[in-house]
């Protein structure tokens, strides 16, 4: 299936698109007033590839001058050509090389498929055997098969299991019990607003393996709103008694650095060193960003946000 938006850039319009005249040039502005207010992030346009409007959510994809095609949601983006493997391979390597038997994971959101890409790997491997994925607006998967292909491409592997529904309502319903569970959503607006109160922290424990381990992009890093970052860990805290805090470089994110909370039942496991490892050949080949010494230094934050955070 092809998609296309039908028209010229010159008669597009929308919220974030912004047009220069004294160079003829169009650029793409993620601002938000409340996330990060006083600053904003850009990228000059060369295309746009395809717009709507789901139920669900506002869905832009563009292709830009120096970072190829980029999915936004919302107004903000989610990934692009360039650095989309920063946050995949972390997100995804983490919490699976911190725990000794990653069988079966659970992956909430993801609809770009980027961390099905890279679970992929460790089925390869032998580790994961089967993977379960939930995303409510199955036009993200259609347009990043399209438009992310090399993100997208295991999207119908025999191995992966796609459910299209609410994550929320999934996690209350499913009897299934996982060892990792990866929340991949977007920022805590539209209908991933409920990813980020403590009664998802709680349906997350409900639905882990014993030493079963979560991970979920914080929608904060240290530098935007590092009092809200803090409400969140505590709410992760109050559910889980092991609950650490890692970030990783992204240009394309407003400050660029992304955070990840990380959180397990089991007291006993260092979450911040990987329990597994491959051989340095081995990294060099799966990955691109993560590597067993990237695993340990991304959880290690300068002393302010230590000190702010606890």
């Amino acid at each position: 299936m092809a998609f296309q938006f039908n028209g010229s850039l010159e008669t597009f319009q929308h919220d974030t698109v912004t047009h220069h005249t004294k160079d003829n040039s169009y650029w793409f502005y993620e601002k938000s007033k409340e996330s990060f207010p006083g600053q904003a992030f850009g990228l000059e346009i060369v295309d746009i590839l395809y717009h709507t409007k789901t139920e669900f959510q506002d869905i832009l994809v563009f292709k830009s001058k120096t970072f190829g095609n980029v999915l936004v949601l919302n107004g903000i983006i989610q990934c692009t050509e360039k650095d989309e493997f920063a946050y995949q391979e972390l997100i995804t390597h983490i919490p699976i090389m911190s725990h000794p038997s990653p069988r079966k994971v659970l992956v909430i959101g993801g609809g770009d498929c980027g961390v099905i890409r890279e679970l992929i790997k460790h089925v390869e491997d032998k580790s994961v055997e089967s993977i379960t994925m939930v995303e409510i607006d199955d036009m993200v998967i259609k347009l990043s098969t399209e438009f992310l292909p090399q993100m997208a491409k295991y999207h119908n592997h025999p191995k992966v299991k796609l459910t299209i529904d609410d994550g929320f309502k999934f996690l209350r319903e499913t009897r299934e019990k996982f060892d990792v569970i990866i929340t991949d959503s977007s920022d805590p607006e539209g209908p991933a607003q409920e990813f980020f109160q403590i009664n998802y922290f709680k349906l997350l424990s409900n639905a882990l393996n014993e030493n079963g381990i979560v991970i979920m992009q914080s929608s904060e890093n240290i530098w935007l709103d590092i009092k809200y970052l803090k409400e969140l860990l505590l709410k992760a805290s109050n559910v889980f008694p092991n609950v650490e805090y890692c970030q990783c470089y992204m240009p394309s994110y407003t400050s660029g650095q992304l955070g990840l909370i990380i959180a397990t039942m089991n007291k006993t496991v260092d979450l911040t060193r990987p329990l597994r490892r491959f051989d340095s050949c081995k990294e060099t080949s799966l990955f691109k960003y993560y590597n067993h010494e990237v695993h340990h230094s991304s959880f290690i934050l300068p002393t302010w946000a230590r000190q702010y955070l606890g």
